[in-house]
């Protein structure tokens, strides 16, 4: 059954008691997406901006980014999983706009996830203040990718807290490259998923600034497990938090993006054709005006009538990486599209609390973190839309994996 077709009654229901702004937002989405793209530099600041407001209106006050603001109870505690990963977007942000402000903006994030990092090198799940503080394989990937992000800009101080992370994930990874334990307890499944592929990606990044620990043989393990959890269609079995027959293109996203990530760190035919696989399957349910529904299911049908946008953004960074492998402009083409939707359903001025945010669904009342605007989707759309810029001004070309640095 396609998601958003049950439950409309009681969700109704629950209307009753939802604050004026989000009934307002609620509306404004049933209207209809706006005709007119806000554009790409004005959508690029204003994200940044609201990251940078996300940490500042983190409601334990911490240095760490405020896992979401939500239109029914406001903002919310600090995140460590996104937090990490938003640290290389706000310094890359900063490099294009010559504002070092940024750049210190990561650094207290880094500062504070250093100091909530477990005496093993881990890091807990879910958000700042968690009840349940156990070592989670995903969260400690992600936060990797900023802690090699902090090496590469700050220098060591964060050096010895990024191995910490990357000796714990190759220490806890089975033989065959999964990671069958230490999974968020949100899970509804146990067992290693398809999307730590995105855990591999942080190995690999701290095998660019630490070569010779293993790092980059252990993401490679991984990557290649995932092939065998892949159908003959290019869809991810295991590649859900909670539906794994209908898991939400976000989630898709993340393993198609760690994929990518293996192959331009080392050069792998096999790699490359799972990832094209699973490229055109999320790009054969692209409408014209770039809405890709929010869950697929393993035939890659849609499995929802609402978009997931940090999914959709995810995955127009995925088709612009294609496009850099392949040179089809097909992938291209899709990707601006979705970015398109996606800045399109963004505030630029207004309510500073919404402004340049991204919601978790469109419409706003979608299944995927609904009346909320996650951190993360922000984050994924200023990654891609900067990635958009650059190509849009020549800066950025299709290339040859393995001219990309290695560590």
């Amino acid at each position: 059954m396609i998601e958003g077709a049950s439950g409309s009654t009681s969700r109704a229901r629950g209307r009753a008691d939802l604050p004026q702004r989000a009934l307002d937002e609620l509306a404004r989405d049933k209207r209809g997406l706006p005709a007119t793209d806000p554009g790409l530099d004005a959508a690029i600041d204003a994200s940044a901006a609201w990251l940078s407001r996300a940490q500042d209106m983190s409601a334990t006050n911490d240095g760490g980014v405020a896992k979401n603001f939500s239109l029914k109870h406001g903002w919310a505690s600090s995140y460590p999983e996104t937090t990490g990963y938003i640290v290389p977007s706000l310094i890359a942000y900063g490099d294009l706009r010559g504002d070092p402000s940024f750049a210190q903006r990561a650094k207290r994030m880094l500062d504070w996830l250093v100091s909530i990092q477990f005496e093993s090198g881990a890091f807990q799940a879910g958000q700042v203040g968690a009840k349940q503080l156990k070592p989670v394989t995903f969260n400690t990937g992600q936060i990797l990718i900023g802690l090699a992000s902090g090496v590469g800009r700050f220098g060591d101080v964060y050096r010895a807290p990024m191995r910490k992370a990357a000796d714990w994930l190759v220490a806890t990874q089975a033989p065959d490259g999964a990671w069958p334990h230490n999974q968020s307890p949100m899970v509804a499944q146990a067992g290693p998923k398809a999307y730590d592929t995105h855990v591999a990606w942080g190995l690999i990044e701290a095998a660019r600034v630490e070569p010779g620990r293993g790092y980059g043989e252990a993401a490679l393990r991984n990557a290649r497990w995932a092939l065998g959890v892949q159908t003959s269609s290019g869809w991810f079995d295991d590649c859900s938090i909670k539906n794994p027959a209908t898991p939400a293109t976000h989630t898709l996203g993340y393993a198609l993006r760690g994929l990518l990530e293996a192959h331009a760190y080392e050069p792998d035919d096999a790699i490359l054709a799972a990832s094209r696989l699973s490229a055109d399957g999320l790009l054969g349910q692209l409408s014209p005006d770039g809405f890709l529904p929010g869950r697929l299911d393993r035939n890659w049908r849609p499995a929802a009538r609402w978009s997931c946008l940090t999914g959709t953004v995810q995955n127009a960074t995925n088709w612009m990486i294609m496009w850099r492998f392949t040179g089809d402009a097909v992938y291209l083409e899709a990707a601006f599209s979705a970015n398109r939707y996606v800045r399109r359903t963004m505030l630029i001025a207004g309510d500073p609390d919404v402004v340049g945010a991204v919601k978790g669904s469109f419409p706003v009342d979608g299944a995927y973190d609904p009346w909320e605007y996650p951190n993360w989707a922000a984050k994924f759309a200023l990654d891609s839309f900067l990635l958009e810029r650059e190509i849009r001004r020549a800066s950025v070309t299709p290339f040859t994996p393995n001219a990309r640095p290695r560590g």
